[in-house]
């Protein structure tokens, strides 16, 4: 969300209409992802039986009850994000509040489990603050050597078709994604792609979604994919495991953003109804 936060700013977009833009398309992503796991799941099925007995769908759906109270969580804080009662920052201290509540009523609140998270959040974070600083230098060398706007002002100086010129865009995003951060993506090239995009027809919410799809694509894009080092510390894994690993979900990614191009109505329609269509 904060991508579509910084791509609404640089496109004096509506924050509100591109969040609910996401929605569907998140959906159709979310199904991707979810089949292929299903298909891995299938084709990987171990020949032995399971040492544990299987549980039945009810006894599933008897201890899935437990999640209701962290998605009762989950909506509401979206819900005051969307509603405007709270901003990014203020909804992620209401989440922390929630979350210690949902502990304290759950009797799993101790000092103990307090401490371990908050170690936990500090690694995670310092860990992810060493990345981001990287990508920071990586920003600032690449913004001083011009390439993302070369790039983009070399595609506008090809007078290509409307799809034509989102194929060339997918490929120029990509290639940046391999050295960039997303949110440097869309800062370096925003003034000179969003001006093409509108010549070429294409509404500039729907292109938020896009970027944003393009931006988790090239957080998955070696070497600098930030969701692969996450991944790597998590798992221990040597960063080529992980790079091979995330290829089907690279994908499903491109797949979810042909598409949205094909049918633009799957980012438009939610925001379209919410709202009412933009004069």
């Amino acid at each position: 969300s904060i991508t579509m936060v910084v791509y609404a700013v640089a496109a004096d977009a509506s924050i509100i209409r591109i969040f609910l833009a996401g929605f569907l398309p998140g959906l159709l992503l979310m199904l991707l992802f979810s089949g292929y796991i299903a298909w891995w799941s299938v084709r990987n099925k171990p020949k032995m039986p399971p040492a544990e007995p299987v549980m039945s769908f009810m006894e599933k759906l008897r201890r899935s009850r437990n999640l209701i109270p962290c998605g009762a969580l989950i909506v509401f804080i979206v819900w005051v994000l969307i509603a405007g009662w709270a901003t990014a920052t203020e909804c992620a201290a209401y989440g922390v509040v929630g979350a210690l509540g949902l502990a304290l009523w759950s009797r799993s609140l101790s000092w103990q489990n307090l401490k371990d998270s908050l170690f936990g959040a500090a690694r995670t974070s310092c860990m992810i603050m060493f990345i981001l600083a990287g990508a920071a230098f990586l920003t600032k060398t690449m913004a001083f050597t011009g390439i993302p706007r070369e790039l983009a002002e070399w595609v506008n100086s090809m007078h290509l078709s409307p799809y034509a010129l989102i194929a060339v865009l997918v490929l120029v995003y990509l290639v940046l994604g391999t050295a960039l951060d997303g949110i440097s993506m869309i800062v370096l090239t925003a003034a000179v792609v969003l001006p093409m995009v509108q010549k070429a027809g294409f509404d500039l919410v729907w292109f938020g979604i896009f970027v944003v799809l393009l931006v988790e694509i090239a957080e998955v894009t070696p070497p600098v994919g930030f969701n692969l080092f996450v991944l790597q510390n998590m798992t221990g894994k040597d960063s080529n495991t992980i790079a091979r690993a995330a290829i089907p979900f690279f994908l499903c990614l491109v797949a979810c953003i042909a598409l949205i191009t094909l049918f633009p109505g799957i980012v438009t329609s939610v925001p379209d109804l919410v709202m009412g269509k933009e004069r």
